[in-house]
Formats: structure tokens, C-alpha cells, sequence
């Protein structure tokens, strides 16, 4: 047994210190540094098999390597498939992240009920009974589940080697603690030694490892930074509790794509895949209302359709409102600016209020010029044409610029039954014979003309 080492963490940030002090010099937080055991004795969790004489790694020159594609496996899930870039990597470890209550647990007891792999789901949260309730709702019959409930990692390893799974999922990393760190779990120590423990076992057995993660009130995944790091994959799951709509997004791919959008549907039955997220993200109505324009954005390398809301109005007070949902204020703020400056729209004593339908943000300034349809609409009290969308980035002199993938774009508004868009005279099209018409359109005051003439 060796001595009992001590150090001091900061909470928030993970940084490590010799002895305490009132302010972490990374983060700049104050009073979040705290002393915890670090070491208690020497000894590794996971005991692998020693390297044989001969044959220790050595170096290869990189035309040596062997770069065939690596083989995944299906989780029967298309919207996660997509999300982790065609399935899950063999030996990789994927941290998925959200708010409580949003569907995390849901989403991936559902997938390990599904999976024609044996899998082993670890829930250190809830018992072996609630899992069971919840598995019924979802799909009532699986042979190739196991539910454990266990926090120590020592006796997760154990049940491994009796079970042999194919697929490990933690629910949740935060609950997890091993006998040597003795801090609390959740603690930063903790964490950090029990996510090692996984990543060694992952890439010694090639056994995928799926780990859930609380976040902070502020949206960041709880523990050390250094969790995102270690992981190979970490993925946001976000939605709005008062929408039955849910965005899977990946916001680090070591084998894939970061840019990919899986969205699904919450119903009592578990998660459904939403294939035509375009069809949910536009409201059906008879009559045509001012205020709203269709755009088209790209998710990655899926095409959607959304519906750009806009209410303009005299303002009460003397300081007009700027309010937005799913829309960067400061873009709306630019937006109205140059509404004002160059297209002569008076709009500096009215209040402006902007939403995306569906509960979903979207940063693509490819929706500028539905962003600017929807406020004129709004402010001139005239609807925006049915089958009217629109596909463009508005500059600070007014001019529409082009947009990227723009015949992906026009290819998806077809297919939705739109007879008209709006793109950027300078953008290169190479569609031929497209059923849809292709407004060309150099300037805000060519957009205004034609929508209100």
C-alpha cells in the first residue's frame, strides 16, 4: 500500500493545484477548489494481458499503415447512424449529453433493446424494475439486453468477463466510482479515473463503450473539461420540453462528420426517427398569413425546410423590442440595419419579433433572405406568396450573397411541392429542367419588388 496523496481541483474546471487557494487561475472562478484523494493504491482496474517478448508496438511509416475503412456496427437507428457517421467504431468510447428529463436514458435503452448485438446497459440511477417498466413501453420482448445496476466499476469489469457483451452502455458516468479514488462519485477524480478505466478496458477489448453525461445549468457536460477530450464521439441531445421534438447533434467525431443533424419525435411509445424533418418544421394552414416565408437550410449534408415567423409592430415605449427564438439576435439586429439604411424601410421605431418554428436554432446564413421576406411581410401586412421560399445570405450593402449547395437546396423545395425560389444572381446553378422556378435576385429592393410590387 502506498501513501494517501492529496491534491486540490477546481470544480468547475478540473485545473489541478498543489495547495489551495481562493480563485482558479484557468476558469477565474472563485471558492471552487477543493482537496481530494487522488491516489490510494497501486493497482489498475482493468488487468490486461502483458505485451509477449517481440512484440511491443513500434513506428510505421504512414504508407505503411493499413488505412482500410473501419467496420461499424449498425445500431438500426438511421438518425444516430447518421449523427456518429455510419454507425458505431469498434473500441470507441461516445459521450452523450443533455438536459434531465429530455430523453437520453430513453433514446439509448430503446437502441440497446433493438440491437441484434449483446449488450450490457449499467444504470447506476435507477433499478433494475424502472428500466424494466420503461423497456415494455418501448419494445416489450429482447434477448440480447442486459440491465445491470451498478456504480463501482470493479464489479461492472467482473460482470463483463462473466457476460461477454458486444456493446457497454453507462447511465451515467457521473454515478460511477472506483475503489481507487477515495473522493465521492461525481467528483472530479472520480470521473476522470473511472472514464480512464473505460477508454483502457474499450480499446484493449474493442468493446464500444456508450456513456451518458449530466450537464451544468449553463448547457456544458458536468465534470472536467478533460471528459470531451478522453472520448472519442461527444453528442448534444436538445429540445424544448414544450416541443415533441428532439435534435441529436455531434459536437466532436473523431470518425465522422460534426456537422449531421438525427431529429426525433417523443412519444409514449419511446423515440420516433423523423426521416422528412422538413414536413414537421412547416406549418399546414388554409389561410395565408403575413408574416411568414419559407427557407431552406442545410443540416450537415441534409437539406431542410423552416418556417421564418415575424411579427412587426409600433412600439409602446421609446425603446423598440428585438426579440428572437432559434435566431441570432445580433444577425437580427444587422439585418434591420440594413433594412433601414439601404433598402429606406423605417423600421427603427417598431418592435420586432422573430421566431423559428419547430423549437430548433439554426446558425446557416443562408436564411437571411426568408428572415428579410417574413419582416416585410409583416410590416407591410401583405402575405408572402404560397409556394414562395427563398435560399440567401444578406450583406451590410444590402446585396444577396450565394449560398453553398444551392441546387441541394432547390432539389429539396421541389420535392416539397414549392413552385418558386429565391436564390442570389451570383450563385452557379447547375440544375437543368428543374419544375420549380429559380428567382434570381441581386438586392433587397429586387426581393421587395417582386413579393410586393
Amino acid at each position: 500500500m502506498s501513501k494517501v496523496k492529496t491534491s486540490f481541483f477546481c470544480q468547475n474546471c478540473g485545473t489541478q493545484y498543489a495547495k489551495w487557494q481562493g480563485q482558479c487561475n484557468a476558469c477565474k472562478e472563485w471558492n471552487t477548489i477543493a482537496e481530494e484523494i487522488i491516489q490510494k493504491q497501486e493497482k489498475v482496474a482493468w488487468k490486461s494481458e502483458p505485451v509477449p517478448a517481440g512484440k511491443a508496438p513500434r513506428p510505421l511509416k504512414i504508407k505503411e499503415i493499413d488505412s482500410a475503412q473501419e467496420i461499424r456496427m449498425d445500431t438500426t437507428d438511421g438518425e444516430l447512424n447518421r449523427v456518429l457517421g455510419g454507425g458505431i467504431v469498434p473500441g470507441s468510447l461516445t459521450l452523450l449529453g443533455g438536459e434531465p428529463g429530455i430523453g437520453k436514458s430513453t433514446l439509448l435503452l430503446q437502441i440497446s433493446l433493438k440491437l441484434p448485438y449483446k449488450t450490457l446497459y449499467v444504470s447506476g440511477e435507477e433499478s433494475q424494475k424502472q428500466i424494466k417498466m420503461r423497456a415494455e413501453r418501448i419494445t416489450p420482448d429482447s434477448d440480447n439486453c442486459y440491465i445491470l445496476t451498478e456504480t463501482k466499476t470493479q464489479n461492472i469489469f467482473k460482470q463483463i468477463e462473466a457476460i461477454q457483451p458486444e456493446i457497454v452502455i453507462i447511465d451515467s458516468i457521473q454515478t460511477l466510482h472506483t475503489d481507487y479514488i477515495e473522493s465521492t462519485a461525481g467528483s472530479i477524480s472520480q470521473i476522470r479515473e473511472t472514464t480512464a478505466e473505460l477508454i483502457k478496458f474499450a480499446k484493449e477489448t474493442s468493446i464500444p463503450v456508450i456513456l451518458i453525461g449530466h450537464i451544468t445549468k449553463d448547457g456544458n457536460i458536468a465534470g472536467p473539461k478533460i471528459l470531451e477530450h478522453m472520448v472519442d464521439t461527444v453528442l448534444q441531445f436538445e429540445g424544448d420540453r414544450n416541443h415533441v421534438y428532439r435534435i441529436l447533434r455531434s459536437l466532436k467525431n473523431r470518425f465522422g462528420s460534426t456537422a449531421e443533424l438525427g431529429i426525433y419525435e417523443m412519444l409514449g411509445s419511446g423515440l420516433r426517427e423523423v426521416s422528412n424533418p422538413s414536413e414537421i418544421l412547416i406549418s399546414h394552414k388554409d389561410e395565408e398569413m403575413s408574416g411568414t416565408a419559407i427557407a431552406t437550410t442545410m443540416e450537415g449534408m441534409r437539406p431542410l425546410m423552416i418556417e421564418i415567423q415575424s411579427l412587426v409592430s409600433t412600439a409602446v415605449y421609446g425603446t423598440p423590442q428585438r426579440s428572437t427564438t432559434g435566431y441570432n439576435a445580433k444577425r437580427l439586429n444587422m439585418i434591420l440595419a440594413v433594412l433601414e439604411k439601404r433598402a429606406g424601410f423605417r423600421l427603427g421605431a417598431k418592435d420586432v419579433f422573430l421566431n423559428v418554428t419547430g423549437g430548433i436554432s439554426v446558425d446557416d446564413p443562408a436564411i437571411d433572405l426568408a428572415v428579410v421576406a417574413a419582416i416585410l411581410s409583416s410590416n407591410e401586412d401583405i402575405p408572402v406568396t404560397k409556394g414562395f421560399c427563398f435560399a440567401g445570405e444578406v450583406g451590410l450593402s444590402g446585396e444577396i450573397r450565394p449560398v453553398n449547395r444551392v441546387d441541394q437546396r432547390i432539389q429539396e423545395a421541389e420535392k416539397l411541392g414549392f413552385n418558386t425560389i429565391f436564390v442570389s444572381k451570383y450563385n452557379k446553378i447547375a440544375l437543368k429542367n428543374t419544375g420549380i422556378k429559380i428567382e434570381l435576385v441581386a438586392k433587397i429592393e429586387d426581393v421587395a419588388s417582386i413579393l410586393f410590387g
